[in-house]
Formats: structure tokens, sequence, C-alpha cells
């Protein structure tokens, strides 16, 4: 994991492959032209109140204004982690995730915790290997994303990474009679509060 302000554009490039479709030609700051020869991107029609990818990066930029786009990708930092958004509008997806770990450095034990805690520890967000790298990841449609679930699911991103190798948790449902509910809780909180004040 680099300890750098922003992760290398190689990795970055990388995350955008990621996407759950192909990334889209459009930009975070609007549609480019398509080549003659290519037909155009179908449009989506959307509707009053619907997330648009740019609505959530300027929700990302309120959580770090020195965020950084690359193409459909939006690279952040939240307390001592980078993450990345990436989005496709025409698909309707988005993501968000960080890398925790290159997948040469696990064990067996660590892949089989890993997959007990995406059955029922880590919840919306998951545990997931590509480029041969372990992340922490959480998938969803994007638009019903408003700014209190977006709160919510990078905080599940930051604290499954956070608690890979220990309690292999995303912080949103924690037994016991700890202090990691009340952690969380006040993690959440303020991405809500940097994200929209009045929520």
């Amino acid at each position: 994991m680099t300890h750098a302000r922003f992760l290398p554009v190689a990795l970055l490039t990388a995350a955008s492959l990621l996407a759950t479709e192909p990334v889209s030609a459009q930009s975070l700051d609007g549609p480019q032209p398509a080549p003659e020869e290519a037909p155009a991107a179908p449009q989506v029609q959307r509707l009053p109140g619907d997330t648009t990818l740019a609505a959530l990066v300027e929700m990302v930029l309120r959580i770090d204004p020195e965020a950084q786009a690359n193409g459909s990708a939006i690279q952040f930092r939240v307390q001592d982690r980078n993450l990345i958004l990436v989005g496709d509008e025409n698909a309707g997806r988005m993501r968000i995730m960080t890398p925790i770990a290159r997948t040469d450095a696990l064990d067996i034990e660590t892949v089989q915790r890993m997959l007990q805690a995406n059955f029922d520890a880590v919840l919306d967000a998951r545990y997931a290997v590509a480029n041969g790298i372990v992340w922490s990841v959480f998938i969803h449609p994007l638009p019903p994303m408003d700014e209190a679930q977006l709160a919510n699911a990078i905080a599940q991103v930051y604290i499954a990474a956070a608690t890979f190798g220990t309690t292999y948790t995303s912080g949103a449902l924690v037994y016991g009679g700890g202090d990691s509910n009340e952690e969380h809780r006040k993690l959440i909180d303020e991405i809500k509060k940097q994200i929209a004040p009045e929520i």
C-alpha cells in the first residue's frame, strides 16, 4: 500500500477497468464526441431525482477537495486511505473501492476468512480480487444513491479495508459489547457531515 497522497496513475487506470460494465466515453466534465465511425452511446432517460456521476463527484469533492478525476473514476482520500469511485451512467452502476494487499502475500487461512466475511460480516461491501490485488469494494446501482447512502458506502469500504486481517467487518453490523459500533458510527457521521452538513 502506497503512503503517497494518491495511487499511481496505472493503478487508477486499472481500477477504472474494474467497472461492472465497460466504462462509457463520458468523462466527469461532460460528454466527449464519439468518433464518426462509432455509433453514439445510447442515451439514458433520467427521472427527476436520479443520481448522476457528476452528482457523486460533487459529493466526493466535499469529502476531499483535492480529489483527482481520471475519466469516469475519481480518486479521493478518507483519513489515511485512498479510495476510488468509478461510475458508468449508461450501465447505471457505480463502485467504490480501495486496495488492501497483494494477492501473492495471502495464505489460505486469510482467503478463507475473506470468503467467510463476505457471507456474514462485510455486508454491503465485499472483499474481491482483481489484477493481483485484494480490494475492499462496494458495488451499487447508480440512480438511487443519495448522500446518506454514499457516506455509508464509503465508511463500509474504509472499515472493511481497515479490519482486513483482524475482524474482517465493514462496520455496518458488529455484535458484542465492545467499542467498535460507536467508532464506526462516528466515522459514518463524520463522512455524512462532510458530504452534507444538514444530514
